[in-house]
């Protein structure tokens, strides 16, 4: 089969490679198309190390075509995800409490274990979440990895409907946490970028108030306007943003981080502190959450905004992510290989 590989030189490679037979509680899924993530990237620069030979990819949508000796929740003709929390050893304490991404041996698609950029994947049957029929496949790729990032984070943000959410970045994941946000959680949202095109985007989304934080002071612009924001989630890979998310918070405030930029967070600790200022990580969402953010996608609440590339085009799409040039998401077509 074909599939996209890392490869030493820090480019992505269409290879032919072999798939192995499946084990038991394993499901091989023919795959129809492939989100492309910044974490893709990251992997394939080696900055996580180099894992070259890896198949990329962790938001992926397949229909299951073949199942092994005792799976029971999938069956052939379902279409599942492949996403980047493949699987977690299933009883250790992060596991039965509820917390699985934290599983200390995890396995993530497209890094530790084969992604689904290929023509065929094999997963774990009990990890890979069942795509409702009626949410389209490239929707649903989105929401695998960016949707249940940014529904997780938000949900960790601790937002109430009515608040005011800070969303900086409005690329891949801030354009559907702005839709979480908005849609699902009932929240009021300013959304801050750099790129005024991204802005012009989250207007389209429904954002209540947009800023560019390159030309206004962030938290000035948001005591000035909401008083300070109730929450905050960053999904700008700049440590930039983090250190303004942080100064437009009001008291009580709490910061989601979710990227995962370079450089150091700057905390007045005494602010922190006497204004009782949280700042908690998120990763990416349990199955439960992605079952959920699937459903919501299939409820039209959340609507990703996709474009179709072919798979010759990955070096392409990476090139854009770099120069800041995507709006939405781009999804591989796996059937044009």
């Amino acid at each position: 089969m074909k599939a996209i590989v890392a490869t030493p030189d820090k480019k992505a490679a269409i290879v032919e490679k072999e798939l192995r037979p499946l084990g038991y509680g394993e499901a091989r899924l023919e795959m129809e198309c492939c989100g492309v993530c910044h974490t893709d990237m990251h992997v394939k620069d080696q900055d996580f190390g180099d894992v070259s030979g890896v198949t990329l990819g962790h938001e992926g949508i397949g229909r299951v075509v073949e199942v092994g000796e005792g799976v029971t929740s999938l069956k052939v003709g379902d279409r599942a995800s492949v996403a980047w929390f493949f699987e977690g050893c299933g009883h250790c304490e992060y596991c039965i409490t509820g917390r699985e991404t934290l599983c200390r041996t995890v396995k993530n698609a497209g890094f530790s274990v084969d992604g689904a950029m290929a023509q065929q994947c094999i997963v774990t049957a009990d990890y890979a979440v069942k795509v409702p029929e009626g949410l389209p496949s490239d929707a649903a790729s989105s929401i695998t990895c960016a949707g249940v990032t940014t529904y997780s984070a938000v949900k960790a943000s601790g937002i109430k409907p009515g608040e005011w959410l800070l969303v900086i970045g409005l690329g891949g994941l801030g354009n559907l946490a702005l839709q979480y946000a908005k849609n699902v959680f009932g929240a009021k949202v300013i959304a801050a970028d750099v790129n005024d095109r991204q802005l012009e985007f989250a207007k389209e989304l429904g954002a209540d108030l947009v800023v560019n934080p390159a030309e206004t002071d962030l938290g000035e612009f948001a005591a000035e306007q909401v008083g300070g924001v109730h929450a905050a989630v960053v999904t700008a890979v700049a440590a930039a943003a983090y250190n303004n998310a942080a100064k437009a918070l009001r008291a009580g405030g709490r910061l989601t981080a979710v990227a995962v930029p370079e450089g150091t967070l700057n905390l007045d600790i005494p602010s922190t502190v006497l204004n009782g200022i949280q700042v908690t990580g998120s990763l990416v969402g349990t199955r439960k959450d992605l079952a959920e953010a699937f459903q919501f996608g299939l409820e039209g609440k959340v609507v990703p905004r996709c474009q179709m590339r072919r798979p010759e085009e990955i070096n392409d799409i990476f090139d854009e992510m770099n120069d800041g040039k995507i709006r939405g998401r781009m999804v591989l077509d796996l059937t044009k290989f």
